[in-house]
């Protein structure tokens, strides 16, 4: 068996969408310094590094992420190779969908996460429209993709997320699939649980586990 950590680090250096909070990690307490105990305080938006987005991310008053089903987010996934020349994901791009409820897109975006100083890139690869709505008529529970966004920037009402959060398809996004090929795996995602704010998403400690 083995398993594969596809979570990005949260750090003070790492990308964040612009406008986002940053993120700050930082020691309250410290053994060395003759405190009682090592005490970390940490600080950072629900979007930072891997994270899942609920469907009160973009549709008010839906599910939070506190209430998502976590049987969408633990089962059986497949990992798709995008060609590096693809930026928007058409249709065409994906395989047959048949028996798949967990999908993941291991694209160009991958090799961003090796260069974290370049800071927030905007040429991501991203799903278009189409590629949506095909997901949401196929029973998809739970669709991934290696960088901040699903969607193109500057998309106006956000119609990706939209057909997709009102399905209440989960949206897993920032992960590294540098090291994973494709294939068939066992998806552990477990998103942050917490009361509060508008509960539109939270980072994810996620793995895949071959067998």
């Amino acid at each position: 068996m083995e398993i594969y950590d596809v979570t990005i680090s949260i750090s003070e250096t790492v990308p964040i969408w612009e406008g986002d909070p940053p993120a700050t990690v930082r020691g309250e307490r410290a053994l060395a310094a003759g405190d009682g105990a090592n005490v970390s305080s940490l600080c950072f938006g629900a979007h930072t590094g891997t994270h899942v987005d609920a469907p009160n991310h973009f549709i008010e008053g839906t599910r939070r992420v506190d209430e998502l089903d976590l049987a969408k987010l633990i089962g059986p996934c497949r990992v798709v190779e995008i060609a590096s020349d693809v930026v928007g994901v058409e249709p065409s791009h994906l395989p047959s969908l048949g028996g798949v409820e967990r999908l993941l897109l291991r694209t160009r975006n991958s090799e961003f996460w090796s260069t974290p100083e370049d800071g927030f890139r905007k040429d991501f690869t991203y799903i278009k429209l189409a590629t949506a709505r095909l997901l949401a008529d196929a029973g998809i529970k739970l669709i991934g993709i290696d960088y901040l966004s699903i969607e193109a920037p500057g998309s106006e009402g956000h119609p990706v997320h939209v057909t997709l959060l009102e399905k209440e398809i989960v949206i897993l996004e920032g992960l590294d699939l540098r090291e994973v090929s494709a294939g068939d795996y066992e998806l552990a995602c477990l998103p942050l649980k917490y009361v509060g704010g508008t509960g539109d998403g939270a980072p994810a400690r996620t793995v895949l586990i071959k067998r």
